[in-house]
């Protein structure tokens, strides 16, 4: 079958097919499954598609969750010593967080322990990269994303999108998140937890960065404090990051970080 592929395609989708097809069929000889479990296991790749809806895609979960997300992420995203990693942007993400200005705040229900963010977008020679757009997002204090819970939370809810400013600094308002549970009302979290796998992840606050001339950053800022096991195979050093405690009652809370991009490679031009 995987050779038939190749011969009536052409290109990388057709490699791509026969890869998968003969990893299927090589899978398939090694379990042997019975007609029963083919037909479950057809069942359960329904079920993902059926979960998946506006506010949830069940597909990315699954994939974060069996840690090939962050495997993409490894393969597409190796930089220079010193720039910030990539981590999976995740199944909760939204393209139409509103733009804030610096120093709003973006816990718009006001539930929660507020936290201070001071961030610095500079690059590899620690030079400013003025008016990048920093886009973030984060759980709640219990742990919930505003689309998980539309019903409870304000529209886009702790999510944002700043530019930084002439010295590469922005800054925002917004509440301590917690940790939380994979989701386990859909069939990827009841796959992960019949198999006994961690399902928690730590505290974090989601980012995208972009500037004009450099790689794109997709990551994630993970509580030093709370990252000893994540579900998404996510945490790197480089990503822990320290929630300090601050001596305001209005804001007890800050967390500081700087992100440092690489230039994008150029491209040569058709002479």
């Amino acid at each position: 079958m995987a050779e038939r592929i190749l011969r009536a395609g052409n290109g990388r989708l057709a490699t791509g097919m026969a890869a998968i097809v003969g990893h299927i069929h090589q899978l398939i000889r090694e379990l042997r499954p019975t007609r029963t479990e083919w037909r479950d296991a057809m069942a359960y790749l329904a079920a993902v598609g059926e979960a998946t809806t506006d506010n949830r895609q069940e597909w990315v979960l699954l994939a974060d969750l069996i840690g090939a997300t962050a495997l993409v992420e490894d393969i597409n995203s190796r930089r220079p010593a010193g720039a910030t990693p990539n981590a999976p942007r995740g199944p909760f993400y939204r393209a139409d967080a509103p733009r804030r200005p610096n120093g709003a705040n973006i816990c718009l229900d006001r539930i929660g322990e507020p936290l201070a963010v001071q961030g610095r977008v500079v690059d590899l020679d620690g030079d400013p990269v003025a008016g990048a757009v920093v886009e973030t997002w984060q759980a709640n204090g219990q742990g919930f994303f505003e689309n998980q819970l539309p019903d409870e939370q304000p529209d886009c809810n702790l999510r944002g999108i700043f530019t930084a400013d002439a010295d590469g600094g922005f800054d925002y308002l917004t509440i301590k998140p917690a940790s939380y549970a994979v989701p386990l009302d859909g069939p990827a979290g009841r796959l992960i937890g019949e198999l006994s796998c961690p399902l928690r992840r730590p505290a974090s606050i989601h980012f995208i960065v972009s500037a004009d001339g450099f790689e794109p950053i997709t990551t994630q800022l993970f509580d030093r404090a709370d990252a000893t096991e994540d579900a998404l195979h996510c945490v790197k050093p480089s990503l822990l990051a320290d929630f300090k405690p601050t001596r305001r009652k209005d804001v007890p809370w800050s967390l500081a970080y700087t992100f440092v991009m690489a230039r994008a490679p150029k491209t040569r031009s058709m002479t």
